[in-house]
């Protein structure tokens, strides 16, 4: 046997034990321990019955990733299969934690399946741009019939060991000792038939022909969800086999059609993406010997939209919240506003009402700054105006204790201006969340100059758990999410005066995979967010588009015109406006094909990327396309702007495209990244 496999008898039940720490991930050497034991059972006379489990945590929780992209190493995965689905004795999968994947795949070969009722099942693949690649769509099925796998194998969701009950995915929910009680359900199958999944079409839930409305409503439902994407095709077609067509074929037709997604770019940009996601987490040059402070209570300076929202993650969480305004009539409506999107939640079944309660119970609405004074980590989230924070953050060094974390959500401003309002802007940083904040992922950790590596760990350790996907930036204008923007917007501005339409230029870049365009962007956000009407003089369009009363969605009419139910369709006026304001700059109008428009709006983004490598504000590229794809809605199955820049458009024809728009490109760009 091999170290991480351990077999041993109970009377005449034989019990295989996996020991992969820390999830059991299906290497090379467990897979081969797992043959091994069922070999070993073969040659051993006596035994009536096997029970399946594994030690730690977490029964299988998926493939090993580490062998992602190498060669293949004997035995594979399809011989694991086979070995326990043709062993005579009945084999019971004891499961608990996480059957992920390759483990639900496991279990799935087994002829029962018990669960402890902490467990979690799914087969995820599909958001590494994959199907399940053993016999996972073909078997599933025949669990629980067609249209409950279309759900699991194209969303990727794990469903709860009672939904799997309910499914018949497994045979019984395990309340107490999971061994104990696999070793009793085990003696209950002795002597009975096997039931093989794959000999068993009798829950499929019909034939090709009378399920087939049913594919094509679920393909019509998922359409905006899966748009782009080829994974979940795939994967529906392959349940479409296993209704249509015998067992093996649909294992060879669900072979091929993993070996199609395997060689793509979409698998090789959405598993790019996994691994970046977990990079991102990781802080260069951090001694392991520095440990995060820990954060039990937060400050949280403005009730806003962007306070409300932050205060949200950390209620949520578990962690008391502090909120100040200035006045009470604000303070009182953004507390109102947390109560309105909890009770939402909980009325869409997301958690038990009486959650709602206890969520607000840790907030703590006040008007004195100095109720801050015991808080670990203070976040101010008032509007972009550096006079206003640094005023702030003095006064909050007179009040907060002296190993509070201070922290700006400003989006642009600089924090070593706002940090030197401190006598200690080593506990000063950074955190840049994104609207709405209760529910956006991606946080900006903005690592001030004299942020110290404890300050920066500590901010790292808490996105975690508050459930936000952190990276790391350096100072500089926008950071690096909207530095880039600020470059993408720049062109689309310029492309609409020199010909095209803001439809236009949305339409090419919804079509690239983005869920929005600029100026649907920009109608949502509100026209008229950072504009005076005092002081508006109609220097740019957007200046006229306000004045005229064009404000975005809030006014029904910006870029835009919008129905109650928000439909949209081109204003012809913003039109006129964008003419009129071209032909008084004398700007020449032509004709703008879609590649130009994608091409200009994208390139100089690169470019601008490329130079936050340069100038050490980025940590790696892959930073980069955790900022886009989190923040800003980079298709995943793009890999990010600066994988798609690599691996799809060529980082020399960006160059050379850049040159002809008289963009000088950068160092880094022609480099490599």
């Amino acid at each position: 046997m091999t170290p991480i496999t351990a077999l041993t008898n109970e009377d005449d039940i034989a019990v295989i034990t996996l020991s992969n720490p820390p999830v059991n991930a299906l290497s090379a050497a467990l897979r081969a321990g797992i043959v091994e034991a069922f070999a070993q059972i073969a040659a051993t006379p006596n035994l009536k019955a096997v029970v399946l489990m594994c030690e730690g945590r977490t029964f299988i929780a998926g493939a090993d990733i580490s062998e992602f992209g190498k060669p293949p190493i004997a035995p594979g995965f399809p011989e694991v299969i086979a070995a326990i689905e043709n062993c005579p004795l009945p084999v019971t999968a004891a499961i608990h934690g996480t059957a992920l994947g390759g483990g639900l795949e496991t279990a799935l070969a087994c002829h029962y399946r018990i669960a402890a009722r902490s467990a979690r099942l799914g087969l995820p693949e599909v958001k590494l741009g994959l199907l399940p690649g053993a016999g996972g769509t073909q078997r599933l099925p025949r669990a629980i019939g067609a249209e409950a796998a279309l759900t699991m194998v194209t969303t990727g969701a794990p469903i709860t060991a009672e939904k799997a009950l309910s499914l018949g995915l497994i045979q019984a929910l395990i309340e107490d000792d999971l061994k104990p009680a696999a070793l009793a359900f085990a003696r209950t199958t002795i002597g009975l038939p096997l039931p093989r999944l794959r000999d068993d079409n009798s829950r499929l839930g019909g034939t090709a022909q009378s399920l087939a409305p049913m594919f094509a409503a679920f393909r019509a439902k998922n359409a905006k969800a899966f748009r782009g994407y080829d994974a979940p095709e795939a994967n529906i077609r392959c349940i479409e086999a296993a209704v249509a067509i015998p067992f093996e074929q649909g294992l060879q037709f669900e072979r091929d059609s993993f070996e199609v997604l395997m060689s793509g770019l979409q698998a090789k940009a959405q598993q790019h993406v996994f691994f970046a996601e977990r990079q991102a987490a990781k802080i260069e040059g951090l001694d392991p010997a520095i440990k995060p402070q820990k954060i039990t209570s937060v400050g949280i300076i403005g009730a806003g939209t962007m306070g409300g929202g932050i205060a949200m993650n950390f209620l949520t969480a578990g962690i008391p919240v502090t909120l100040i305004e200035t006045k009470q009539e604000a303070l009182d409506r953004g507390v109102t506003t947390i109560r309105k999107n909890y009770e939402t939640s909980a009325a869409k079944g997301r958690f038990p009402a009486s959650e709602v309660e206890a969520r607000m119970a840790r907030l703590t609405p006040s008007l004195n700054m100095a109720d801050l004074a015991e808080a670990d980590l203070i976040i101010e989230a008032v509007y972009e105006d550096m006079a206003i924070k640094k005023q702030i953050f003095a006064a909050l060094d007179k009040i907060a204790k002296p190993t509070a974390l201070l922290a700006t959500n400003t989006s642009y401003l600089d924090i070593n201006e706002i940090a030197a309002a401190t006598t200690r802007p080593e506990n000063v940083l950074g955190l840049h969340f994104f609207s709405p904040a209760n529910v956006m992922r991606l946080l900006e950790v903005i690592r001030a100059d004299k942020t110290s590596l404890q300050t920066l760990a500590t901010a790292m350790g808490l996105a975690k758990t508050i459930g936000k996907v952190a990276v790391v930036s350096g100072v500089g204008p926008g950071f690096i999410g909207n530095r880039m923007l600020r470059a993408r917007q720049t062109q689309a501005h310029s492309l609409v005066l020199e010909g095209t339409t803001p439809a236009d230029i949305d339409r090419v870049l919804t079509d690239f995979g983005f869920p929005m365009g600029p100026f649907q962007m920009a109608d949502l956000a509100g026209l008229d967010l950072g504009w005076s009407a005092q002081s508006s003089k109609g220097e740019t369009v957007k200046d006229r588009l306000c004045e005229a009363g064009l404000k975005g969605q809030k006014t029904r009419h910006g870029y835009y015109i919008y129905d109650e139910a928000r439909n949209r369709t081109p204003s012809p006026e913003a039109l006129k406006i964008i003419q009129t304001f071209a032909a008084e700059k004398q700007i020449p109008q032509r004709r703008i094909t879609d590649a130009e428009i994608l091409e200009r709006c994208l390139y100089p983004m690169i470019n601008e990327a490329a130079k936050l490598l340069e100038e050490n504000i980025a940590q790696r590229a892959s930073d980069i396309d955790i900022v886009w794809i989190n923040g800003y809605g980079w298709p995943p199955y793009r890999g990010g702007p600066m994988f798609w820049a690599e691996h799809d458009a060529g980082r020399h024809t960006i160059a050379k495209a850049l040159e002809a728009m008289g963009i000088t490109p950068s160092p880094r760009l022609l480099s490599g990244f």
